[in-house]
């Protein structure tokens, strides 16, 4: 696991700043304590931050082909690398080293971008090639790991592996896209399709990019993409044995490390099962790592401990308390946009625990959102279904003044909330889903922001792209609509940057054996009752590992790795809530409406209404933008 940044001339012979560059890369030491690369040539500097994981005596980049044509920096893992050189050996390929950066420079040569579908693996790679002129930047299927882009003044095109490697290049303009506000309002972070500065992109994950000497840099080309077209269907012994296999195959391949590895254990089904197939396939103990709050209702450590004393784990815990409020400095600055999911604190305190340990960690990623195991799964199918019986404009007529008389009750016991359900069945399934999926609901943000802010954002919602995904998914049923959302709009902008960046902050190479891209096309094909079935979501991966794992973990409600942030806002922190909504620098932003952010606060504190994840919105925008600013 790596960190990568570089420069490339809109000039061919232009000479690029060897110092500025170097400044870049060392922005991201973090992310590659172990050892610092740097090659520039007319017109191109390509910069490298290694953390050894395989091949750790050799591999050293940038790195250069045989034939002196291509040059790579490369950040991430290619999985299937020893079968790929093999094969590229045969068709008369040479190789130096023993690690997988050298595979990727040998495929390129031989079948150019048709490369990127032979790895199996999480990459973000930038590759110069001499002969075309031209630069070549890649990122993996699911958007595992990251790659931020830049068009300076000038035409010279700039990249890095996090925003802060970017933010080292004095040219960059800093101007903050209230876009990105209303989106980071919406989902509690900034998605994919836009950055928080106005002058910086993310690749898509999927995509690659070609940016050549002379030309603007062209547009993001897809070249994977998840479809829900397919369904097969299989007697029940055939489908688990099909899914233990391809489980065990992604777990084990996830092992190959010259470099200590262990795991992230829950006690939830999907970190379960990854130990449990890890320790299988290990020769000793696996090394397990958990994290528990002081709030009992929140806590899963003793499920973690029942995993970890089944499969004789070395086993590692501690607990998150108010107390590492006092890390959300630390915290903002792991991410440089805003990022509002609270659980990258107890994610943040893993990964440290986890680096005590080992250099390598797998968790159980992915599960939830390739085999639908989100409680906001099971209601969306159960909701579809609804839809499916009543045409919209009657659902409209009907559902919608009945959510507008029945009263919100944050308090109130679960099936007493009908609001939320009434206001979904009277929308489309897109609609409903985006919703679900949100953090602050478009009337909040109406009346948060400001006069001027509404004008600056000229009609733009941020549900807008997420709907327009979802009608154009290649999918059958609404659930299918759904996963897909979440596959290509949360997944790579909410789990797997939280898990990038905290994980990377400490110097640990995080793994997601469950996005193994195999694994999640078999989980896309699955039938939809396979899927979710008599209020169980991810139903056919509990089933597939019912021989292994204890009942109690496989079926028991799915708690969720969240902070107890309502109850804390309510008692030692409510003063940094109000504290949040009252600060000068939001407020000075003009984005906001200060009384309606003061009442927010307000009513959270006296128990009016649970507001907790929009105040640490604010919390972390304010954190954000002070970074900014200071960079």
């Amino acid at each position: 696991m790596c960190g990568i940044a570089g420069l490339f001339a809109r000039g061919a012979h232009a000479q690029i700043d060897r110092d500025l560059l170097v400044r870049m890369r060392d922005r991201m030491v973090h992310r590659g304590p172990d050892g610092a690369g740097l090659w520039c040539d007319d017109g191109i500097g390509l910069a490298h931050r290694r953390l050894s994981v395989i091949d750790v005596a050799g591999s050293p980049q940038p790195m250069h082909s045989p034939d002196a044509r291509a040059t790579i920096v490369f950040n991430g893992e290619i999985y299937n690398y020893r079968a790929l050189r093999s094969e590229l050996a045969g068709l008369g390929h040479a190789f130096r080293t023993e690690g997988d950066t050298e595979v990727i420079l040998a495929a390129w040569r031989q079948w150019g971008p048709d490369c990127l579908a032979r790895f199996d693996g999480m990459f973000a790679f930038a590759l110069y090639d001499r002969e075309r002129r031209q630069l070549f930047l890649a990122r993996d299927r699911f958007g595992v790991k990251p790659l931020f882009t830049a068009l300076l003044p000038g035409g010279t095109f700039a990249f890095a592996s996090e925003l802060k490697g970017l933010l080292a290049h004095p040219a960059l303009d800093r101007t903050i896209d209230p876009l990105a506000i209303e989106d980071y309002f919406a989902w509690g972070y900034v998605p994919d399709h836009r950055s928080m500065l106005a002058g910086v992109d993310k690749l898509p994950a999927g995509h690659y990019r070609i940016v050549e000497h002379g030309k603007p840099p062209h547009p993001p080309v897809c070249w994977y993409d998840i479809s829900f077209e397919q369904r097969e269907t299989m007697p029940a012994v055939d489908e688990a044995e099909a899914l233990r296999a391809q489980l065990g195959t992604a777990v084990a391949s996830r092992m190959v490390s010259d470099v200590p590895i262990g795991a992230f254990l829950s006690g939830g089904v999907d970190s379960s099962a990854v130990v449990a197939l890890m320790a299988d396939r290990a020769s000793h103990p696996v090394t397990t790592c958990s994290i528990g709050f002081d709030v009992a209702d929140l806590d899963e450590t003793a499920h973690a401990r029942l995993i970890a004393e089944q499969f004789g784990t070395a086993h590692h815990e501690r607990i998150v308390d108010p107390a590492m409020f006092d890390r959300i400095d630390a915290l903002a600055a792991m991410f440089d946009e805003p990022f509002a999911d609270a659980s990258a604190l107890p994610t943040a305190a893993v990964c440290a625990l986890a680096r005590e340990h080992v250099t390598v960690a797998l968790s159980g990623d992915g599960a939830d959102e390739a085999f639908a195991g989100y409680r906001r799964h099971v209601f969306h199918a159960a909701e579809e279904r609804a839809r499916g019986a009543l045409p919209l404009p009657l659902r409209r007529a009907v559902f919608g003044p009945l959510a507008a008389l029945y009263p919100k009750a944050d308090w109130a016991p679960r099936p007493l909330r009908a609001k939320t359900t009434l206001q979904s069945l009277a929308l489309s399934g897109e609609e409903a889903y985006a919703r679900s999926l949100g953090v602050m609901s478009p009337e909040l943000r109406g009346r948060i922001f400001s006069p001027a802010m509404k004008r600056d954002l000229g009609g733009y919602r941020a549900e807008q792209p997420l709907i327009e995904l979802m009608r154009n998914a290649p999918a059958r049923s609404g659930l299918d609509r759904a996963q897909y959302a979440d596959l290509k709009f949360w997944l790579p902008g909410d789990i797997l940057t939280k898990v990038d960046r905290t994980s990377m902050a400490v110097s640990l190479e995080a793994r997601e054996p469950l996005l193994d891209h195999h694994l999640v096309e078999l989980a896309a094909r699955l039938p939809e009752t396979r899927r979710v079935s008599g209020g169980q979501g991810k139903l056919a991966l509990k089933q597939a590992m019912e021989d292994t794992l204890p009942q109690q973990i496989l079926y028991r409600p799915k708690q969720g790795f969240v902070l107890p942030i309502a109850q804390w806002f309510r008692s030692e922190l409510k003063e940094a809530a109000r504290a949040a909504a009252r600060s000068e620098r939001l407020l000075d932003t003009g984005w906001f409406d200060a009384a309606a952010l003061s009442q927010l606060a307000e009513d959270h504190i006296v128990g009016r209404r649970d507001h907790a994840r929009e105040l640490w919105q604010l919390l972390m925008l304010e954190k954000s933008v002070s970074l900014l600013s200071n960079n």
